[in-house]
């Protein structure tokens, strides 16, 4: 792969790579998120005083407000359901803890009461938190664009305005305003928030370039081709939307639960109370046993069956750099049985380096010779390359001497006097003539997957640089562990080109690369692999990542240079980069499934046993309730168990 190497000097502030305004939403703007908050601190505040024997009056009172400020809210929208004649389990769960406040049992309400009130401010985090992530992607495209008119002259018009025909003109460092063909002009522009590739790609007359890249050093003028409502960015946009709602049939099937579970505890507490009644048991008696019949058959042990054991992992992945968005992200990456990968900034670290230095045999210079000459010239340049050629440079401590006339040609590369000689630098494709004697090493290099910077000095070649962008230390490890946890080898996802993406596949064992993807084509192949039945893990860190991060089961953002929508979409985040961390906590997530269902048993094994000795014998208040908060305590603690550093899967040599 050649590549260009040229200038890209410092745009006007606010022009290359503008900071989108982030528009989070901060947690305390949410409704639910105060009412919970408020809940917690007045439970907390009552606890010690409920278990300490203080006044009644305090505890009463503290209790009190811990029901209402947690409970109006799923009460209220529970009574809105009923209206619509559906019955959820939030209205169940505020009669249940009204029932236990009503015979005495009000710290096992007010539990109940709190554990809903949070999960409830949760869902609201996440939901407010795609929306802020939508609309930062937008900010990436420019709001006006510079077009120009058949008389020649220029105007400045909202980009949403532009229509297919269109020509605008795009300066140095402007965004570029629509998605369009070059007609005229030639730069490098930075299009890594579209299609992941790390370095600027050189544009001429007939490249296609996408709304809300940046331009380089050179002018463009482009033909609009798409419609702005139908830009690759718009498309972003949609598709992480529509991909966010596929998620909507889990949640159907919970309600579906959730309403038979209610309408069956409704139906079986009032036959507890009312039929014994009609046989002339005694009100009170009636009464006893129906409410005893709703504390055991209350969910708490099954509410506290999920939670901890997924809580715990959440807090334990914390620890270790890996950030779980909530429980039921947890929950859903030990589900996963394909991984989808991308490269740049995944795979590898994103930031390219020069790997090989060959000076040519004649030249009369060695390796840090080359280098001093190559870096020397590239000194004044800001291209990614160009920092790759400096940074090595002072990596081995060379002195750089000052360079004099320096000049860069988009597309080609950089000239500047060294030491009173003429130094270029740059793609050997435009440097150099088809039938030098140097072409068996810059083939060599391209082709495994180096991208090729000649070095000429008095216009004769003297060696050539090979830059890359660097293999993460554990991306093999983590594949082959990948492997093991999916039964089958991750497939490598990228936007960059196929030579490159196909060799460094084999440096780490994948042997399905899909490259030259565009956002749209990554979404469709996870879909894909979705329609066979697949569960699929997408890891990214890109704008361009985005999408298919939304579309697939479960998606996980590397975090050091991830984009903002990338962070905001994924369902995890490696916060410190570690890539071996990815299959250590697909590992975790599937303990903790593990300690869920062995919860569930031991909490529904509790509540059948409690409710038939109900309906059947007769189970004393004190016995229910000790039943009850023991099956509670038992799963809690099993939960808890993840907490210990033991639970940590490590990726080793046995496990990989």
């Amino acid at each position: 792969m050649s590549s260009a190497l040229d200038q890209r000097s410092a745009p006007p502030a606010g022009a290359a790579r503008p900071a989108a305004p982030r528009r989070r939403t901060r947690l305390l703007a949410l409704p639910e998120a105060r009412w919970a908050l408020a809940s917690l601190v007045l439970f907390l505040l009552a606890l010690p005083v409920y278990l300490l024997d203080g006044p009644a009056w305090l505890w009463g009172t503290l209790f009190a407000t811990t029901y209402i400020t947690g409970g109006w809210e799923p009460g209220w929208e529970g009574l809105k359901a009923l209206k619509d004649k559906t019955l959820d389990v939030d209205l169940l769960m505020v009669v249940a803890a009204l029932g236990a406040a009503s015979i005495g049992q009000v710290l096992d309400g007010a539990l109940l009461i709190v554990i809903f009130a949070t999960s409830g401010a949760l869902e609201a985090v996440a939901t407010a938190r795609t929306a802020d992530s939508v609309r930062g992607l937008l900010d990436l495209a420019p709001t006006t664009a510079t077009r120009l008119l058949p008389d020649g002259s220029e105007e400045s018009v909202d980009a949403q305005s532009l229509a297919i025909g269109d020509t605008v003109l795009v300066r140095p460092g402007e965004r570029v305003g629509a998605d369009g063909q070059v007609v005229d002009g030639t730069s490098d522009v930075d299009q890594a928030t579209i299609t992941g590739e790390p370095l600027p790609v050189a544009k001429r007359a007939g490249d296609e370039v996408f709304a809300g890249t940046v331009n380089g050093t050179g002018a463009l003028r482009v033909r609009v081709e798409r419609d702005p409502s139908d830009s690759v960015i718009a498309r972003i946009v949609k598709m992480v939307e529509e991909a966010s709602e596929t998620k909507a049939p889990t949640q159907l099937f919970i309600e579906k639960i959730e309403q038979r579970y209610s309408l069956g505890m409704v139906i079986a507490t009032l036959a507890v109370f009312g039929i014994p009644l009609a046989f002339g048991d005694a009100l009170q008696s009636a009464l006893l046993r129906a409410m005893t019949f709703m504390i055991v058959a209350s969910p708490c042990a099954v509410v506290l069956s999920t939670m901890p054991p997924l809580l715990s992992a959440i807090a334990n992945a914390g620890r270790r750099g890996v950030l779980a968005k909530s429980a039921v992200v947890m929950e859903r990456l030990g589900q996963i049985d394909l991984v989808a990968l991308d490269k740049t900034g995944t795979l590898t670290e994103g930031t390219p380096r020069v790997t090989d230095i060959r000076p040519l045999p004649d030249a009369g210079l060695d390796e840090d010779g080359l280098l001093t000459l190559a870096a020397a010239a590239e000194h004044s340049s800001e291209h990614p390359l160009a920092r790759a050629v400096v940074d090595a440079a002072r990596q081995r401590g060379l002195h750089l001497p000052e360079a004099a006339d320096f000049s860069s040609t988009p597309g080609e590369g950089v000239t500047a006097t060294v030491e009173g000689r003429t130094v270029q630098v740059g793609s050997p494709s435009r440097l150099l003539t088809a039938t030098s004697s140097h072409d068996k090493v810059v083939a060599e290099m391209e082709d495994v997957g180096r991208t090729a910077v000649a070095v000429l000095r008095d216009g004769t070649v003297v060696g050539v640089l090979g830059v890359a962008d660097r293999l993460r230390p554990d991306a093999a490890a983590t594949v082959a562990a990948l492997t093991r946890l999916t039964g089958r080898t991750p497939v490598l996802l990228t936007g960059d080109n196929e030579r490159a993406a196909r060799h460094l596949a084999a440096q780490v064992g994948i042997t399905d690369v899909r490259a030259r993807l565009l956002p749209q084509d990554k979404v469709a192949a996870v879909k894909e692999w979705e329609a066979e039945g697949r569960r699929v893990l997408v890891v990214g860190d890109g704008v361009n990542d985005a999408p298919a991060l939304a579309a697939a089961h479960s998606g996980i953002a590397m975090g050091k240079a991830g984009s903002d929508l990338a962070l905001e979409t994924a369902d995890a985040i490696v916060v410190r980069d570690e890539l071996a961390t990815i299959p250590s906590i697909v590992q975790l997530s599937r303990t903790a499934r593990r300690l869920v269902i062995q919860n569930l048993a031991i909490a529904g094994t509790f509540i059948t046993v409690l409710v038939a000795w109900d309906l059947i014998g007769n189970l004393p208040l004190p016995l229910g309730v000790a039943g009850h908060e023991g099956s509670t305590v038992i799963v809690g603690l099993n939960g808890l168990r993840l907490l210990r550093e033991a639970a940590w899967p490590r990726l080793t040599k046995d496990t990989a």
